[in-house]
């Protein structure tokens, strides 16, 4: 009980609830004025901003109430050696909940709590790391599903043999920019190959890009004359629409070279809209590393897709062990990484980012 009891006593719990009450009471008394809704945009941010106060309030109390049931237990297990499973159940979710409450107070920056979007690109490797790049996709999605989060794919281009060339996924969930950004950069296998008719070693490299999905009101400044748009026709499924318009849309932005597609949407209109969407937070993000100047980070997190780049090893021959090259974080148990189980990992890295 000792974690448990040192938590809940930081500030009256893991989170400061008489500052979020404060503010969810001052937005109640902001969404009761009259004229509330003649602002719809704003007025929806707010609502947003209710919902995440909301639940922070509930976490705590149901946090609050595990304590308390944790204490119960603990006097009838002294008497009475039966409730001894139901209190090392409860203490799992009570280690659980404390866990996610400090990864979360690590996560102070202004687009921490934003929803994300990633990019997941195969590297040197062919269609090994095509292959690599999909495993890495559906560790993310199964990671993303361990934490309630909602995932929607914009745009996914298959590899030629297997794999993936190129996948973009939008991740809805707070803080899911914040958590996901710790994963930025490129992932390192080594394996026996499936491709290979000899069953050699190889080394495959994928890189994950990672943006914050930014709001409406947010002003960046794109030209049409910066932009080159061009339409083809969807592959892959997606229902009887697919295959049989050029509804897809690529937008290139010439300043930068960054390219953004989406085809997974139902028109040509909506594509272009979510497209448009990506590029905003894509270039959003690049006008925030510049003003921050994080260069040392940003050339170790976002180096060159191959060898001497990584931020993570995942080795499945000759030995099995996956390694952080940043925090040295290493886990045996590789199957359970790949299934999403990387919140270690994460915690690590904001924890080095926060001493650093």
């Amino acid at each position: 009980m000792k974690s448990c009891t040192r938590a809940h006593s930081n500030s009256g719990g893991y989170f400061d609830v008489p500052s979020k009450q404060a503010e969810l009471e001052s937005i109640e008394t902001q969404a009761s004025a009259p004229d509330f809704w003649n602002d719809q945009a704003a007025a929806q941010k707010l609502l947003q901003q209710r919902s995440r106060l909301e639940a922070v309030i509930n976490r705590q109390k149901e946090f609050d109430a595990n304590v308390a049931d944790a204490s119960v237990l603990l006097e009838f297990a002294a008497e009475d050696s039966s409730s001894m499973d139901e209190l090392s159940t409860l203490l799992a979710e009570l280690e659980r909940r404390i866990t996610t409450a400090e990864t979360e107070m690590m996560l102070s920056g202004e687009n921490d709590n934003r929803h994300a979007i990633f990019t997941v690109h195969p590297g040197a490797g062919g269609t090994e790391s095509q292959d690599w790049a999909e495993m890495l996709l559906k560790m993310y999605l199964k990671w993303a599903e361990r934490h309630g989060f909602k995932t929607d794919v914009i745009d996914f281009q298959a590899g030629d043999e297997a794999g993936i060339k190129s996948v973009t996924v939008r991740v809805e969930g707070e803080y899911a920019y914040g958590l996901l950004s710790a994963e930025a950069g490129v992932h390192r296998l080594v394996r026996i190959s499936p491709f290979d008719q000899a069953a050699r070693r190889h080394t495959s490299f994928a890189s994950l890009f990672v943006s914050p999905e930014i709001d409406e009101d947010i002003e960046i400044d794109i030209q049409d004359k910066d932009l080159r748009v061009d339409t083809f026709r969807a592959t892959g499924a997606g229902g009887q629409h697919i295959n049989t318009t050029d509804s897809a849309i690529r937008i290139t932005h010439l300043p930068t070279g960054f390219v953004v597609s989406c085809q997974n949407q139902r028109s040509q209109h909506q594509n272009r809209a979510v497209a448009m969407q990506v590029l905003r937070s894509r270039l959003y993000e690049l006008e925030l590393e510049s003003r921050q100047a994080e260069t040392n980070e940003l050339a170790a997190n976002k180096g060159e897709n191959s060898f001497g780049s990584q931020i993570r090893n995942y080795v499945l021959a000759p030995y099995r062990l996956v390694k952080d090259a940043r925090t040295k974080i290493e886990r045996g148990d590789v199957d359970a990484v790949l299934a999403g189980d990387i919140d270690d990992f994460i915690k690590g890295y904001l924890l080095m980012r926060r001493a650093a």
